[in-house]
């Protein structure tokens, strides 16, 4: 089990699952969420942009959303039933002022 009460499903970002054969295409499965910006991240990313470096307060929030969306794309999938999940993508865009959405998206298979 994957924490979250998921099965622990296999992810690929190609089109199959290596030395697997896929079985059944599911369909399309996606899983998002849409973080907002903090208050303390923007002064320090400022004082960032002046001296240069990494942001790691934004590397953090992005981690934090990108293993949720894959959380919230897993589930979609166990929900059909799938054991894979292929073809996995991430995108991002902009939702409100301070606030974006990152969003997975995959095709749950079953493979042998």
């Amino acid at each position: 089990m994957h924490p979250g009460g998921v099965p622990q499903l296999m992810i690929s970002n190609t089109e199959t699952i290596p030395g697997r054969t896929i079985t059944a295409t599911l369909g399309l499965v996606t899983g998002s969420t849409v973080r907002a910006k903090h208050v303390g991240r923007d002064i320090m990313a400022g004082l960032k942009n002046i001296v240069g470096g990494e942001l790691k307060g934004y590397t953090e929030l992005l981690g934090e959303a990108r293993n949720e969306a894959m959380l919230r794309m897993m589930q979609a999938a166990s929900g059909l039933g799938a054991n894979a999940i292929v073809n996995v993508r991430f995108a991002t865009s902009a939702v409100a002022g301070g606030a974006a959405e990152l969003f997975a998206y995959g095709t749950a298979v079953q493979v042998q």
